[in-house]
């Protein structure tokens, strides 16, 4: 489903930049006449991180305004989110986001923000599988190897995740109790150290996006074994769908752009109509793909229609399992 929503999306995303061009008034010709800050909830060097600087720097050439980007992965990225809430609401100060800040988090802790009242969905930038990957020391090489071999050691296997509520911490946990088995979480500001620590065997598993792991991977310290996407992704077609082992087991790694609630609505679709131009340019998507990211693009409103998705879709998951963070 989720997936199917995704190609949808970028296969209209044309269409979209067009009308979001055209409804475009005065107001949003003026932006940007001064700096862009864009808020990015995961540390330097991350995945996200190259994402923002990408758009950054191009929108830096199209305006002629300098675009900084700011690291900031504090509490699963919760505190960017809240920064940018509370920012003057003039489209210079964004979130690139991911779900844990802006779908997840909010059902299992208390934030001090409201995502659907303090936070303008923009732009849907990108969707990556989340992978699965474990200590190459671990023996195991597929999903179902691993929950026996966690069954056949209890206490033993402990799990990173980039934030509480993050989308790595709730896949983990679906995993789980799809599979059987139990898993300790261990949550990091971000994937830099959360890779880190399970290459270092002080946590055996992780759900990443392969852009911090592919380097682990291929230097034979990590072990991919799964995937997220109901089919394997056509960028990584030799690991296997975790689907194939649990039928429906889907679950999307996605990142999107948004600006304080109260920014003018044509200031909004001017940034969603820049942010899908510039993902038409061919080095901008040669770079990106390569990286694991699907590049979608279009209006606010297919933002807001995800969002709300992902917290129809989760909700219930989050209170089958009971978590909640303190």
């Amino acid at each position: 489903m989720i997936a199917r929503t995704f190609r949808t999306l970028a296969a209209g995303a044309a269409f979209a930049l067009a009308f979001v061009v055209a409804a475009g008034g005065a107001g949003a010709q003026a932006w940007p006449d001064k700096p862009v800050k864009i808020l990015v909830p995961a540390p330097a060097g991350s995945s996200l991180d190259v994402l923002a600087r990408t758009i950054g720097d191009k929108l830096k050439d199209r305006h002629n305004q300098p675009v900084i980007v700011e690291n900031k992965p504090a509490a699963g990225g919760t505190v960017a989110a809240a920064e940018v809430a509370r920012s003057a609401p003039d489209g210079h100060t964004l979130l690139l986001g991911f779900p844990g800040p802006l779908s997840t988090g909010p059902m299992i802790q208390k934030l001090p923000y409201d995502v659907a009242k303090d936070l303008a969905p923009v732009v849907i930038t990108s969707n990556q599988p989340s992978v699965l990957a474990v200590n190459a020391s671990l023996p195991v090489k597929n999903v179902a190897e691993l929950a026996a071999w966690a069954k056949a050691n209890p206490g033993k296997l402990n799990y990173a995740s980039v934030g509480n509520g993050s989308s790595s911490h709730l896949v983990a946990e679906i995993l789980k109790s799809v599979g059987g088995f139990d898993a300790t979480h261990v949550p990091f500001n971000g994937s830099p150290p959360a890779v880190l620590s399970t290459v270092q065997g002080e946590t055996q598993m992780i759900f990443a996006v392969m852009a911090p792991l592919q380097a682990q991977i291929q230097a034979g310290k990590l072990r991919a074994i799964g995937v997220t996407t109901p089919q394997r992704f056509r960028l990584m077609p030799d690991i296997p769908a975790i689907a194939e082992t649990y039928p429906g087991f889907e679950a999307a790694a996605w990142n999107g752009m948004v600006a304080p609630a109260a920014t003018p609505p044509e200031v909004v679709r001017r940034i969603a109509a820049e942010v899908s131009a510039i993902f038409r340019m061919p080095d901008v998507a040669q770079k990106l793909n390569g990286l694991g990211f699907e590049l979608i693009g279009g209006t606010p409103e297919d933002f807001a229609k995800l969002l709300a998705d992902e917290r129809a879709r989760w909700a219930p998951v989050v209170q089958r399992l009971g978590l909640k963070v303190d």
